[in-house]
């Protein structure tokens, strides 16, 4: 009996030990003082133009760097932790080499991937037959890279591979298609657009899909339409606002909107042309930029606490955390099944033989019993009367909330 207690002490003891391992590897890399505001005055081009490359603003143009530091400035304040972690990601990156892209095989692994994808960006190069691509293979692979910043998948489609489908779809020749879901609403139609711009250079390709992107977000640019979407919505009871100076949203802001289609309504505010800021005062931003995060229990001002960076990764997973999807669900089920059946590894009587077979078998029992109760789980979620409903599950927190 007290072996038993022994070995389920020491269970939890090196659970809690993995834990405060892994927190303090969290630490070591985001650094001691990685919520301090660092002044982007005092950075150099270099660093300056890594942290517009990770946040999804152009920067082409601004050969100053007193306009790249005005430009970081009001996408939002710059913590030093998010300099650190994107000068790292940076030179990770530069290190692995070229990022993973796909190649399309015929016109059924372009659908299952691209137009049956409701909550995924596309951008896919197709070369027609006989033709060469309207990217380099070396301006392709520098396309890729940046894309993966923002969680944009790419692919080539070969004319040679599936003739049949490019004469269908009407691609006579090379060009780059965009695929992005055409509404907010969850499982809605996507949509493919062609470029048609005659430049083709990255940065004026990444430039068209992050225009393209932009116009699926709610765009406010008066405080009377503030005021109307600032209210409590039951269709859409979680929005999540940017309040900036800048013409459209950071190409990160534009991706999560995407992500989140259907569970969190993304809205962009506009106070360049604003005189009157009593609006803004009045709804608790008293200044820009800005990114709230509205709640049927109150707002939260994202970026003030450890972890919370303007980027992809750091936003996506603060927004999970309040409003997750089914997978993730599934997942944690998952996590805390096997950690109940690994229990009985440590409390069952007998040489270690008999231990593992106990541990096989309750492995087994365990997970077939979680899922076949998430089979009518997922049925029910599949229904069509319930593709219009959000999933609106709100962990607890200790985060603050005005």
């Amino acid at each position: 009996m007290w072996l038993k207690l022994f070995f389920l002490l020491l269970y939890f003891i090196m659970l809690f030990l993995l834990a405060r391992i892994f927190e303090a590897v969290v630490w070591y890399e985001t650094g001691l003082f990685a919520t301090q505001l660092v002044d982007p005055v005092t950075l150099s081009y270099k660093k300056l133009k890594t942290i517009l490359e990770y946040r999804g603003l152009g920067y082409s143009g601004l050969a100053e760097k007193k306009d790249v530091s005005e430009l970081v400035e009001k996408s939002g304040e710059l913590m030093q932790g998010e300099l650190y972690s994107a000068i790292k990601k940076e030179r990770e990156q530069t290190q692995a080499g070229d990022s993973s892209t796909t190649a399309f095989s015929g016109e059924m692994h372009f659908y299952e991937l691209v137009e049956d994808t409701k909550d995924g960006i596309w951008l896919v190069q197709v070369v027609a037959q006989d033709q060469e691509a309207v990217l380099s293979q070396s301006n392709w692979r520098k396309m890729v890279l940046k894309l993966s910043h923002f969680g944009i998948r790419t692919g080539t489609f070969n004319c040679s591979n599936d003739y049949r489908s490019c004469i269908k779809r009407g691609w006579q020749r090379s060009t780059l298609i965009i695929s992005a879901p055409q509404t907010s609403a969850s499982k809605g139609k996507v949509m493919l657009k062609e470029y048609s711009g005659q430049y083709i250079e990255t940065e004026h390709i990444f430039r068209w899909m992050t225009s393209h992107l932009a116009g699926r977000i709610k765009t406010v640019r008066q405080s009377a339409q503030l005021i109307e979407e600032w209210r409590s919505d039951p269709a859409h009871p979680i929005k999540m606002f940017l309040f900036t100076h800048l013409s459209q949203p950071p190409a990160f802001f534009s991706s999560l909107s995407v992500k989140f289609t259907g569970r969190i309504e993304f809205i962009f505010v506009d106070v360049r042309h604003w005189d009157n800021r009593s609006t803004l005062l009045d709804i608790g931003v008293p200044q820009s930029p800005a990114y709230i995060l509205k709640m049927p229990e109150g707002i939260y001002h994202y970026g003030n606490s450890t972890g919370e960076f303007l980027s992809l990764a750091a936003m996506d997973t603060f927004l999970r955390s309040v409003q997750p999807e089914v997978n993730d669900l599934f997942v944690l089920s998952l996590v805390l099944i096997n950690l109940l059946a690994w229990m009985d590894f440590f409390i069952t009587q007998g040489a270690t033989v008999k231990r593992f077979v106990v541990l096989i078998r309750t492995l087994g029992t365990y997970n077939s019993i979680l899922l076949v109760s998430w089979l009518p789980v997922l049925a029910l979620i599949q229904l069509p009367y319930l593709d219009t409903l959000s999933l609106s599950i709100h962990l607890p927190g200790s985060w603050p909330v005005d």
